[in-house]
């Protein structure tokens, strides 16, 4: 047993030796330059590329079998720049000799010198890679000929790289069809010692350039990787990826942003992953991900997983973004923001569940659907507790504020989109609060429901508290044409008109219970062009009123004094007009609101009005017509109307004037006295006198 077991030892050595000399005499021997051609024909049979290989091929054998070439260049494919698809100014590869003999696969450090990749895209959308990656169609089947089963062996490969090294490499991305080109530079990689099922640290670095935007930025990533021998299962640690954007379009001409996560499990058989400690910062903002499950991810990627967005302050992120501030009436607020949901994310659409979102003292809860970024369809179903809109507004003098209604703010709103967003938008969804504050008017229980789809946008909205009564109207717009059109309908019943003017005005010189509805058209896309637009018809009805700061009775009795000459009676700052019922209708056309039949009631009042007001220039024009009624109602019919005034009223709504008509102060018998008078006058002073006069009495 000893012998043989001598002669085993003893030719196993031997062939030891052998190796190692001829390991030592084939350099010596053998060129490996004189292959060159060989080795360019087998590329140009493979992809019908032409191989360069500049400077000499240096062949090694022991410890390692290996070899290191100058320059090389590939061809570019046909129909593309006439440059090379990459060029190498310097490489390495060297393989253990010895482990190859138990199928153990063991390369020292792969090292790449200066690469330089030119990836390029025709208008075609062809690229200079595609004949590359082209598989070749498998050889056709002997008839009659059993298939072959590949051989396998019951012994696996072991693959062991000593490290990835390359150094200062480029890649330029060339694309024509989307006229963008990309330059990456000084792009360096670096390896530790690779084997499978085993960690190994990875570190990048690199600067990507686009020409277009004179984008600049700087990228570095450091991770750990590990893969399985079937390379279907992956491990990412402890990543961490800075990028670092510069240029003139980047607020504050430089933006830092940090992603780190602390694993990542990919498993390409099942197509699942499992993203675990996601943390992504940029300046003060940071979103956090505990644990993200991906499924689908060659096929349709989809990743689920709760998302939590930090407390932060956007008026401070704006600053540090050099973006202004707007003013606004209330200093501190954009001060805090935070968010918490449930994301469902596609390369094509984001499902945001569970959200609560966090503004300032404002707390939004609900669901946000993007089903398609490509078309814009959304859904929203969203709760606000309490929103004051006021406090985000620039400052504002009440009493030069203009009217508007829920649904014209909303519309001025949406006008100011441009016409291409609105046409895009596709978005169906709910709007509800508990308390909203706008223009300085308080509301409570409101409801908003918005559609949008080709061009036509919806609104219904509903406010159930609204100072003692309740608001109900819709909005319906049309994008099709230059400029947005509008349709706006109405509708407040049993509002208290004089806690609403106090909180939008500051004053109120009217009050009562008010049922109003408005009918309205416009178009355009701010609110002057609405306002020269705008047609449509009005009612009101007033009840209970007092109008204050005049006494149309106190007035017409003065006027009756005065042309008795008896005294006149005191003023007073509490003077004011009774009426039970005060009612109206009124037309607009192109921005002018006429009314022509107004009419307020009392016991002992009658008074009508007409007029109009111009919303373009705020010019007033309307006249009052006032009777005082004798309050016995047995009295002769044509002394049932004790007194009589009309009131001219013009100037803006801003500033309005008021002027009395003084003829309207004379009865009929007053009026038949000063006639006769003025005819006396008339053939005393002579005439043309007395007809100057009577027109002051028409």
């Amino acid at each position: 047993m000893g012998k043989p077991l001598k002669i085993i030892l003893s030719t196993i050595a031997a062939m030891i030796l052998l190796l190692i000399a001829v390991a030592c005499i084939l350099p010596f021997v053998i060129d490996p330059n004189d292959f060159k051609p060989d080795i360019a024909a087998a590329v140009k049979e493979k992809t019908g590329r032409e191989l360069t290989l500049d400077g000499d091929l240096k062949l090694s054998l022991l410890p390692w079998l290996g070899i290191s070439t100058g320059k090389i260049a590939l061809s570019n494919a046909a129909g593309f720049q006439d440059r090379p698809f990459t060029t190498i100014e310097e490489s390495n590869v060297q393989v253990l000799l010895l482990p190859l003999l138990s199928k153990k696969v063991e390369i020292s450090r792969i090292v790449l010198k200066n690469p330089i990749l030119n990836l390029a895209r025709n208008k075609q959308g062809i690229s200079n890679w595609d004949d590359l990656t082209t598989q070749a169609p498998a050889p056709a089947a002997v008839v009659g000929k059993p298939d072959e089963q590949p051989v396998t062996s019951s012994t696996p490969m072991t693959l062991i790289i000593g490290g990835i090294v390359i150094e200062n490499a480029q890649i330029n991305w060339d694309d024509l069809k989307t006229e963008k080109h990309i330059e990456i530079k000084d792009f360096n990689l670096s390896t530790d010692k690779f084997t499978f099922d085993k960690s190994v640290g990875i570190a990048v670095s690199m600067i990507a350039l686009d020409n277009a935007s004179k984008l600049t930025q700087t990228i570095k990533l450091n991770t750990e990787l590990s893969a399985n021998e079937k390379l279907d299962t992956f491990a990412l640690r402890h990543s961490d990826l800075q990028i670092t954007s510069s240029g003139e379009t980047v607020p504050g001409k430089s933006l830092t942003t940090a992603l780190t996560i602390a694993d990542i499990a990919l498993d390409m058989s099942n197509q699942t992953a499992k993203i675990s400690g996601l943390q992504l910062k940029s300046g003060d903002v940071m979103i956090t991900a505990v644990e993200m499950n991906g499924t689908s991810i060659k096929d349709k990627p989809s990743f689920q997983g709760p998302i939590s967005i930090a407390p932060f302050s956007p008026a401070k992120v704006m600053q540090q973004l050099a973006i202004a501030v707007p003013v606004m009436q209330d200093s501190t607020t954009l001060s805090k923001l935070s968010a918490n949901f449930d994301l469902t994310a596609t390369t094509d659409s984001a499902d945001l569940q569970n959200l609560v979102l966090t503004l300032d003292d404002t707390q939004i809860k609900g669901a946000i659907n993007i089903k398609d970024f490509a078309q814009s369809i959304i859904s929203f179903n969203l709760n606000i507790d309490a929103l004051d809109v006021d406090r985000y507004l620039s400052p504002a003098d009440k009493s030069s504020k203009p009217i508007a209604s829920p649904a014209v703010l909303l519309a001025t709103g949406l006008s100011a989109l441009p016409v291409e967003t609105l046409r895009k938008l596709n978005a169906d969804g709910t709007v509800s609060l508990g308390k909203l504050k706008v223009n300085d008017l308080a509301m409570q229980d409101i409801r908003i429901n918005l559609n949008g789809k080709n061009g036509v946008i919806t609104t219904q909205q509903s406010v159930k508290q609204f100072y003692q009564g309740s608001y109900s109207g819709n909005l319906n717009m049309d994008a099709h044409g230059d400029k947005p059109k509008l349709a706006v309908t109405e509708k407040i019943d049993r509002v208290q008109i004089e806690p609403l003017l106090k909180d939008y005005r500051g004053e109120a010189k009217i009050s009562g219970i008010v049922n109003a509805s408005a009918q309205l058209q416009g178009q355009g896309h701010k609110a002057d062009e609405l306002k020269t637009s705008l047609n449509g018809q009005l009612s009101f009805l007033f009840k209970d009123g007092v109008v204050k700061g005049f006494n149309l009775q106190k007035i017409i009795d003065e006027g009756k004094a005065l042309i008795k000459g008896s005294a006149l009676l005191s003023d007073s700052k509490n003077d004011q007009t009774l009426f039970s019922e005060m009612s109206g209708t009124a037309t607009i056309t192109n921005g002018l609101i006429q009314n022509n039949d107004l009419v307020a009631k009392s016991s002992k009042l009658r008074v009508d009005g007409k007029g109009n007001v111009n919303l373009n220039s705020e010019a007033l024009d309307y006249k009052i017509d006032a009777k005082l009624l004798d309050s016995d109602l047995a009295a002769p019919e044509p002394e049932q109307v004790k007194g009589a005034i009309a009131i001219n009223i013009a100037g803006t709504l801003s500033e309005p004037s008021y002027t009395i008509d003084i003829a309207s102060l004379l009865t009929d018998k007053n009026k038949a006295k000063v006639e006769k008078l003025i005819d006396k006058l008339d053939k005393k002073i002579g005439p043309g006198l007395g007809d100057l006069l009577k027109k002051f009495l028409k």
